[in-house]
């Protein structure tokens, strides 16, 4: 699915998109049970282990900012990561050794979608090594004007750790943009047709806007681990964490790599999704949606 070029480039600059990835067939699907979903939260007030919500939802009025793990909300989700066309990016990026370690499907309605802050994914999961990626699928058509998402192309390589933390010493899931603003100047807009799939580094500076248009901006994430990468918190259930393997065996011995680490503690006062960790923050770079 990508060329030895696509393949260095992803190593040079800690991003690529790859064109339409995604048939039209599978992405019809998607978007029926993504429109299922949504008038399901109707039924809800608050967040939830499957919705997380914009603010200004009612059960009349539904806005739904994000599906938590949709992996285990809908089989196409998981079967989408597990595709041949998928794995076989994925095995030329990390190797053959893949471990699905999260997903979510982030929501950009038109005219509100909420904007997430300037992070590193690196800062909420680290891992024995950074042998970890992000893909972003887009389930509908990209462009500037829809709020795409925007990444510092070679943010992930050296030393860089930028700190996460807020003013109380706790975790915020954010970078103050004070600190960061030649960097944010650099990034470059992951675009592309609807089907295309984003890959991006774990240490990657990244953010995006408010969806201003009066078009819809999906994004269905996937968090990959190489195999050998154990997350610095801790396995709960070793069982559960060889069933997200994607590609090779099970894996005991953890690879280390010297790489730079701060871990998410103490832990956000408001706990929940990054919009809810993000949103304890006094400092913010993007405009949000009344």
């Amino acid at each position: 699915m990508i060329s030895d070029e696509q393949a260095q480039a992803y190593k040079r600059d800690g991003v690529i998109v790859v064109p339409e990835v995604l048939n039209q067939e599978t992405l019809g699907k998607v978007r029926t049970v993504l429109a299922e979903l949504v008038a399901g939260a109707a039924a809800v007030s608050e967040h939830t282990d499957v919705y997380d919500l914009e603010p200004g939802h009612t059960p009349e009025t539904p806005r739904v900012r994000r599906i938590k793990a949709p992996h285990k909300v809908h089989p196409i989700f998981d079967e989408i990561v597990r595709s041949p066309a998928v794995i076989s990016i994925l095995t030329k990026l990390i190797g053959p050794g893949l471990r699905l370690h999260g997903s979510k499907l982030n929501m950009k309605s038109a005219q509100y979608g909420s904007p997430v802050e300037w992070h590193q994914d690196w800062a909420f999961y680290p891992h024995t090594n950074d042998d970890i990626l992000a893909i972003g699928v887009l389930l509908d058509d990209c462009d500037i004007e829809n709020g795409p998402m925007l990444v510092t192309p070679g943010s992930h390589t050296g030393r860089t750790m930028w700190d996460h933390h807020g003013e109380d010493g706790c975790f915020a899931g954010l970078i103050d943009p004070d600190q960061i603003q030649d960097d944010i100047k650099c990034a470059v807009p992951c675009m592309g047709k609807a089907g295309s799939m984003s890959f991006h580094h774990v240490r990657a500076l990244h953010g995006s806007a408010t969806n201003t248009s009066d078009r819809p901006r999906n994004l269905l994430l996937y968090e990959v681990a190489a195999s050998d990468a154990w997350p610095l918190v801790g396995v709960k259930d070793f069982d559960e964490f060889n069933s997200r393997l994607l590609a090779g065996p099970p894996v005991v011995t953890p690879r280390l790599t010297d790489v730079p680490v701060r871990m998410p503690l103490p832990p956000a006062k408001r706990q929940g999704s990054i919009y809810e960790t993000q949103s304890a923050s006094k400092k913010s770079y993007f405009t949000r949606a009344a």
